[in-house]
């Protein structure tokens, strides 16, 4: 493992997870309310033993670039680090990033060090846990040049991923973008016995969807970026290895989440404050790491939590009721407030009473109010009474104040005040 360097592409826009991406990087965005989702792909590496890692940013990065830079620092003597690779102007390159393996191909030269055999290409905006060791083994087993990681998915799913073709061997020998009609189906079936024998069991699952987790020889993926102008993985650089290269298929049956929509952000969330969820925080084996905060313990008197996530240095007061919701840090919840199905990211920062000298509401949510299917971002003052629930049925509008609708979810900007009384 220590041959390998991950890449964590992390520059895209997040238009699709936009407001939420309005003032921050998609891998920026808090996640179970005291993560972001950068922490997933990194704790991912280090709990594999993949300890040299880069990720390319390019939108919104400041608050990515800190968290970061607060959260991963290693000894001087195990080699590791985790850097920012910023779209910058060189003498090679003067332009954006103008896809992922046109940000890949503007630092090769960070790849051409010494003691690199092996490049590791992930996402920074996906929820699973997965060793990367055993895609290793897979990748030297089958003496491949590039593998990829896949998901069972069934037919009806089928349509929102990129779909393989395999031989028995599982090599790799098709690819098909999104098939939706029955004979693009069966051009990328493939048998739920040969998933069976794999070890996975098929439940019906009849294909094998790309999860956009690449592991190349290092030189394979310096000769194709060198020899071509491909700016995607996906959509170029992965079929045209296909048919030049031998690329084999790396089997993975735990929970993967792709966040790249407000609504995909908050079923995710909302899963993870079941009693059981799909996705367990608390592994013994493989922790999610994020940055050490000094805070204290939440206080909460009187109030009725049913299946929730708190977090840490929150206050919740008597008669508030919170129901299938992540209260994110430092949340202040006022008396008699309902919360039911909603992700509160809480704040960055605790204020004094004394500093408020505006007029408009203290950071939190004011006693009385309602919050129901919605999204509060971070540093919000949302005053007594407020009403914020979606009883109209609108899937997507824009409202006053900072608030808007994204498939049928209330979303509460960052920074927004809602001043009392406000409603929906």
């Amino acid at each position: 493992m220590k041959d390998i360097v991950a890449l964590v592409l992390g520059g895209g826009r997040g238009t699709r997870l936009y407001p939420l991406t309005k003032y921050r990087s998609k891998p920026a965005v808090p996640l179970a309310g005291k993560y972001r989702l950068i922490d997933i792909p990194l704790s991912n590496c280090l709990n594999s033993g993949v300890n040299r890692i880069y990720v390319m940013t390019q939108f919104n990065s400041v608050s990515l670039h800190r968290h970061i830079r607060r959260t991963y620092t290693f000894d001087a003597f195990g080699g590791g680090f985790v850097e920012i690779l910023a779209a910058q102007q060189t003498n090679e390159a003067s332009d954006w990033y103008q896809g992922t393996a046109d940000a890949v191909r503007q630092h090769l030269r960070y790849l051409q060090q010494p003691g690199i055999e092996y490049v590791l290409i992930l996402s920074g905006d996906q929820l699973y846990r997965m060793n990367y060791a055993d895609m290793l083994a897979t990748h030297q087993r089958s003496n491949a040049e590039v593998t990829i990681a896949a998901l069972p998915v069934d037919e009806e799913k089928a349509a929102g991923f990129g779909i393989m073709r395999l031989d028995d061997s599982g090599r790799v020998v098709g690819f098909l973008e999104k098939p939706t009609t029955k004979q693009e189906l069966e051009i990328v079936r493939t048998d739920p016995a040969w998933i069976d024998a794999r070890g996975i069991p098929s439940r019906g699952r009849s294909c094998l969807a790309s999860m956009g987790i690449y592991l190349f020889n290092r030189k394979v993926l310096v000769d194709v970026l060198e020899k071509t102008d491909y700016r995607d993985f996906g959509r170029e650089v992965f079929p045209a290895s296909i048919r030049s290269r031998r690329v084999q298929v790396h089997m993975f049956d735990g929970y993967w989440e792709d966040i790249g929509t407000t609504k995909s952000f908050y079923e995710a969330n909302l899963d993870l404050a079941k009693l059981h969820p799909p996705f367990d925080l608390s592994s013994a084996d493989a922790p999610i790491y994020t940055r050490a905060r000094f805070l204290p313990p939440s206080s909460i008197d009187g109030a009725t939590i049913r299946n929730s996530l708190v977090s840490d240095g929150c206050r919740i007061e008597s008669g508030a009721t919170i129901e299938n919701s992540v209260i994110g840090l430092r949340c202040r919840i006022g008396k008699n407030v309902t919360i039911r199905d909603s992700v509160v990211m809480g704040s960055d920062f605790y204020e004094a009473a004394e500093t408020n000298r505006s007029g408009a509401p203290p950071l939190g949510i004011g006693e009385g109010t309602l919050i129901a299917g919605a999204i509060v971002d971070k540093n919000c003052r949302i005053g007594r009474n407020v009403r914020i629930a979606n009883h109209r049925g609108v899937q997507t509008c824009e409202e006053a104040n900072h608030v808007s609708v994204c498939d049928g979810i209330v979303v509460v900007g960052k920074e927004a005040v809602l001043p009392d009384g406000w409603v929906l």
